[in-house]
């Protein structure tokens, strides 16, 4: 196989001899898509590609040794493009993909498949959402729907595959959390088919259907749930249960792992999309940035002329009954009232606006237990559907309403929603950067927009202040929080006692929030490193353009470009800065 992929690098490289480096690169970039669209064709639905909506991802072993030979002969091409022949779009398009493809074969140099799941997201969940996300307006989509679930077992025995593998290499995700997640797969298995959401998704648009054939093709789904479905994730759960729980580690942090230094390593380049930081280095930042946020949040208690303890507070506002939802429909309707309220003051610090539209939905009971406060959820390219804020109204006595507000900035507008939706409305750049998403980027952007909201008017009263701040030391506890069980020892309920100390999270929350860390190493430091990098270059362009500093074209410039890494950022607004200083 290897010989067979340097053969056909070999030819390509005789046949784009005389090519130019710009039509170099467009071939690389087309290659690149088409042979993601075919390896990953839950990617290319999400993408608008259907071309393979009747597919699930090939992830078994051999598939993977040929998907990285495939991407080292990629990146060989993209290192041989001459880079300052390039214009400065396409400089970013080859950074980018360089960016990209380097990850990739790093990623399975140091054993991620063996880490497949994690407390926010697995491979359950997102063959689960692919598959609902198929558009549904024919016979064809219909059949293709069915193929997919009818491929669902094979799909998870090779995820299956990798996580035994995972045991016999000492490479698990620790007992603690597995135990957090084992429950949400056995929630998966339903007696009842049509309790499923892939069911009801179905009978959602099974209007598009001439009347004849709905009634069958109902059946058919409720088939593919019985025959397919249902014992695929019975299966998962209790190979969870009888095999892989009992002897997963018992250590939380990943560098007890074998190889997880170097994983760990690996994860902070990715997630913080640089290599300028150690894992020390970023821990102290943490440090340094909770006693800043500490000080604020004493200065606002004395503001609302609170005369007990920091302790006394958290209790107080994590107990009376006024800053609570009784009901989830109260809830939402407040997360709409606020969201409405942010859309009308958008265009006064943006001069461009998405056209896709989103929804607050509440999370799917199914995965609610064990998942995060909120999250966005993007809408495929060239779908039927909007983007989705999605708000956990799972024991809601654990979702205060002096924290809405910020949260609804960071997953909605300008946050989440926003910067997607226009990332996905780029014009005149490569397909792949329409959905691709590097989280100190797009965390970062969202953790700016919580403080952005100050400016915009939008909290309503200091409890609604004090929830922003308890946001952003939720964010700057995450760089103690994650560095130190990944890399310095620490235990998990050392986590658990400096989230809660020092935040006003529910203690629903700080647990569901420290296993998150524990199950995802390096992810949850894009927040505070990506909103760091964001303020420090709007301070500099502030400070080089004085009176001319203009908010819209900032944010215009900050997303002009989609995803991109925190160096790349960097070099865009010295650019914006220069030529607007220009005599």
């Amino acid at each position: 196989m290897l010989r067979k992929t340097c053969i056909l690098l070999c030819a390509l490289m005789v046949t784009l001899t005389h090519a130019s480096p710009q039509q170099t690169l467009q071939q690389l970039i087309d290659d690149e898509w088409q042979l993601r669209m075919r390896n990953n064709p839950l990617f290319a639905t999400s993408n608008g590609v259907h071309d393979y909506n009747h597919l699930l991802p090939d992830v078994s072993d051999v598939q993977q040794q040929k998907y990285r030979e495939q991407q080292a002969a990629l990146l060989t091409r993209a290192n041989a493009i001459e880079q300052d022949k390039l214009s400065q779009n396409e400089q970013i398009n080859l950074g980018l993909l360089k960016w990209i493809l380097e990850d990739r074969i790093t990623g399975i140099d140091n054993g991620h498949s063996r880490i497949n799941m994690n407390t926010f997201t697995d491979f359950t969940s997102s063959a689960v959402r692919g598959i609902e996300q198929m558009p549904l307006k024919s016979v064809q989509d219909f059949d293709n729907y069915l193929a997919r679930m009818r491929a669902l077992p094979t799909y998870f025995k090779q995820h299956t595959a990798w996580l035994q593998k995972g045991l016999d290499t000492g490479l698990t995700q620790p007992k603690i959390v597995m135990q957090g997640i084992a429950p949400v797969i056995a929630r998966q298995v339903y007696d009842n088919p049509t309790e499923s959401r892939l069911y009801s998704t179905a009978e959602k648009y099974i209007t598009n259907l001439p009347e004849s054939q709905r009634n069958r093709y109902l059946q058919q789904v409720k088939q593919a749930i019985e025959q397919h479905v249902t014992p695929a994730f019975a299966a998962l759960r209790d190979f969870l249960q009888q095999q892989y729980i009992p002897n997963t580690r018992e250590s939380v942090g990943i560098v007890d792992a074998p190889g997880g230094k170097d994983y760990y390593a690996s994860q902070i380049k990715w997630y913080v999309t640089t290599t300028d930081y150690s894992a020390e280095q970023i821990h102290q930042i943490g440090l340094t940035e909770v006693a800043r946020i500490k000080a604020e949040m004493l200065d606002l208690m004395k503001e609302v002329e609170f005369t007990g303890s920091f302790t006394e507070f958290q209790q107080f506002l994590r107990s009376d009954p006024q800053f609570y939802a009784k009901t989830a429909k109260e809830l939402l309707m407040h997360a709409t009232f606020i969201a409405n309220r942010i859309d009308a003051e958008l265009p006064r610090f943006f001069g461009k606006l998405p056209r896709l539209p989103y929804s607050i939905q509440p999370v799917p009971d199914s995965i609610a237990p064990n998942y995060t406060t909120a999250a966005y959820w993007p809408a495929p390219i060239g779908g039927d559907s909007a983007g989705t804020y999605v708000l956990n109204t799972y024991q809601l006595d654990q979702r205060p309403l002096y924290e809405l507000t910020a949260l609804t900035l960071h997953e909605s507008v300008p946050g989440h929603h926003f910067q997607n939706a226009l990332s996905q409305e780029l014009e005149g750049v490569a397909p792949f950067r329409r959905k691709l998403y590097l989280s100190a980027f797009g965390e970062g952007w969202g953790l700016y927009t919580e403080k952005l909201g100050v400016e915009m008017g939008v909290y309503d009263s200091p409890y609604e202040h004090f929830g922003r701040l308890s946001y952003e030391m939720w964010r700057a506890c995450r760089l103690v929080i994650d560095t130190g069980i990944h890399a310095m020892g620490w235990t998990r309920q050392q986590g658990l006692d400096y989230l809660s100390d020092n935040s006003m999270l529910s203690l629903a929350n700080v647990r569901a929030e420290v296993d998150r860390y524990i199950s995802w190493p390096g992810q949850a430091l894009s927040y505070k490193m990506g909103e760091i990098k964001i303020w420090e270059l709007r301070n500099r362009a502030e400070k080089a353009l004085g009176e001319q500093f203009d908010i819209k074209a900032f944010h215009d410039l900050v997303l002009s470009n989609g995803a991109v890494t925190l160096h790349m950022l960097d070099d865009s607004v010295n650019r914006y800065i220069r030529e607007a200083t220009k005599d």
